[in-house]
């Protein structure tokens, strides 16, 4: 083989494994996980089969989102274990073939950053507030925010400041929480920032970047009025003014530019545009390298739902002969095991989703529980965390119930992820039969299962992640079939199903035996809510 390599990217076909890093181990007996408590788990995700590890944001913040409030975007926050503690994972994890890219957040800063403090104490007009969106009020006095744009943490998207000299002053935009004003990306200066925090990073060895709200940034110029319904956003609409705007693909182009310095660096957008030709523009060949695609997050558990999603992911990167993606879920998103029904209907099924997703071309995204198969956790209203809850009026509880913290080993909370059962978000008790530990110890554990479904796409990538020859859905049933010759095979009507002749590679459920008067040389038959690798 000697000369011959592979031309393809290295993340062309990854397994990326998101790791929300409170939630993922605690080294330091705090409650709250860190890097180091990442590091320690290494070896675990190595075994699973991941390729590249994502982080969620781990640089310096206030925390009023978690993180996505950065006011040092070139730091780590103390809280995961400061910036010597991502040295250390990124030496570890690539002495094991890991990849670690890191979130990016581009859209806003902090309130805390020091050029939005700057910004208040220049005042209006300055260089200091052209950083960001300030806009005057209308109406009388400029009581009235500038525009009707509402946050998509609920309430209006414009706060309004206190001038130096105590009177009521200018408004400032924000699409999330008021700690995170949206900057101004029309003005050169923050571009060249972030260009400095590409390569800071880059330079310390990670390996690319996710980029959070990547269909956001630029912004229209003249802010104009968005559509509102009861109220409500309508948040399916392609015509939103907050989102997608045109100047949004320059932004990308220069990341790009900066990335080919980088030739093994990757960006990943989390891009909420539904349009096919619209998502497609952001994979354009120097923009992002790769596009969240949602489409099966958002599907309901039904044979031609989720064919209908597949189908579109891959017209989209088609569009532009990009890399497909795949995820179930996210640290965003209610867990698939409790969206597909709960208990273990939802168990079952989110296995056998699994099995769909891994089957697919392109690039695999795992958040973190999901190989132990978590379903979401109702938590009481006195430990909600998330913005979202205060920001709606508590009418929406927000998204805390998937981030609650990994489940090791024990019978009893924190089950091995601290040494403190005063974690960050409190863990249910029941989950002692969820633990690493004791799955490691069931070989028909949902662990097993992921350690197995991994290690047969990465042995086995001309059949399992091939590209698709097939895709159809009838009476209930997904079929999806590769180049390399799989089948998989998803049952997700009322009745069990025959499989097609062939090696079954693996089942999300155990099949259920022909009937004694039936000599069938086709395996045994699937049962509902549950899929199939046939060969």
């Amino acid at each position: 083989m000697g000369a011959m390599t592979d031309p393809s990217p290295w993340w062309s076909r990854a397994v990326f494994y998101q790791v929300y890093p409170r939630s993922f181990r605690d080294s330091n007996g705090d409650g709250v996980g860190d890097l180091d408590g990442v590091t320690a788990g290494l070896d675990y995700l190595a075994d699973l089969g991941v390729d590249a590890l994502w982080l969620n944001p781990v640089t310096v913040s206030p925390m009023a989102d978690h993180g996505y409030d950065v006011s040092d975007p070139r730091d780590i926050d103390p809280l995961f274990g400061g910036i010597e503690a991502l040295d250390r994972l990124v030496a570890a994890a690539h002495e094991r073939g890991i990849r670690i890219t890191m979130d990016l957040v581009p859209n806003h800063t902090s309130s805390a950053h020091p050029w939005f403090a700057a910004a208040l104490a220049a005042g209006p007009g300055s260089a200091q507030r052209a950083r960001y969106l300030f806009r005057d009020g209308t109406g009388p006095g400029g009581v009235n925010p500038p525009n009707n744009w509402i946050s998509i943490f609920g309430g209006p998207a414009w706060t309004r400041v206190v001038e130096r000299d105590g009177a009521p002053g200018q408004w400032y935009l924000h699409l999330f929480d008021p700690e995170q004003p949206d900057l101004n990306w029309d003005n050169p200066e923050v571009f060249e920032d972030l260009e400095k925090t590409l390569r800071f990073w880059l330079d310390r060895g990670v390996d690319g970047f996710r980029i959070d709200v990547a269909h956001g940034m630029a912004k229209p110029p003249d802010l104009p009025d968005m559509q509102l319904a009861e109220n409500k956003l309508l948040a399916d609409m392609d015509s939103d003014p907050r989102f997608n705007h045109e100047g949004v693909h320059d932004i990308h182009r220069n990341i790009r530019a900066v990335l080919n310095d980088y030739p093994d660096a990757v960006a990943v957008g989390e891009v909420w545009v539904y349009d096919n030709a619209a998502f497609a523009a952001y994979l354009r060949p120097d923009e992002l390298h790769l596009g969240f695609n949602f489409r099966l997050v958002r599907a309901e558990f039904g044979a031609d739902e989720i064919r209908d999603a597949i189908e579109n992911s891959l017209a989209a990167v088609a569009l532009q002969d990009a890399t497909p993606t795949w995820t179930l879920s996210n640290h965003d998103v209610e867990r698939e095991v409790t969206r597909y029904g709960g208990g273990p209907l939802g168990l079952a099924r989110a296995r056998a989703m699994a099995l769909v997703m891994l089957a697919l071309p392109g690039v695999v995204f795992v958040y973190n529980g999901e190989e132990l198969g978590l379903p979401n956790v109702d938590l009481p209203d006195e430990v909600l965390q998330d913005p979202v809850w205060e920001r709606s009026d508590r009418t929406e509880r927000g998204r805390d119930g998937c981030r609650v913290p990994l489940p090791w080993s024990g019978d009893a909370p924190p089950f091995g992820f601290s040494t403190t059962a005063d974690t960050w978000l409190p863990m249910p008790a029941d989950w002692a039969s969820s633990t690493v530990e004791r799955q490691l110890a069931d070989p028909e554990s949902t662990l097993h299962f992921f350690r197995r479904a991994l290690r047969l796409r990465r042995d086995r990538s001309g059949v399992v992640g091939a590209e698709l020859t097939g895709l159809s859905s009838e009476d209930g049933v997904l079929t999806v079939q590769t180049e390399g010759g799989l089948r998989c095979v998803l049952n997700a009507g009322a009745h069990p199903v025959d499989l097609p002749a062939g090696e079954v590679l693996l089942t999300s459920a155990p099949l259920q035996e022909h009937s004694p008067s039936l000599r069938s040389p086709r395996p045994g038959r699937l049962p509902p809510n549950a899929a199939a690798w046939v060969l």
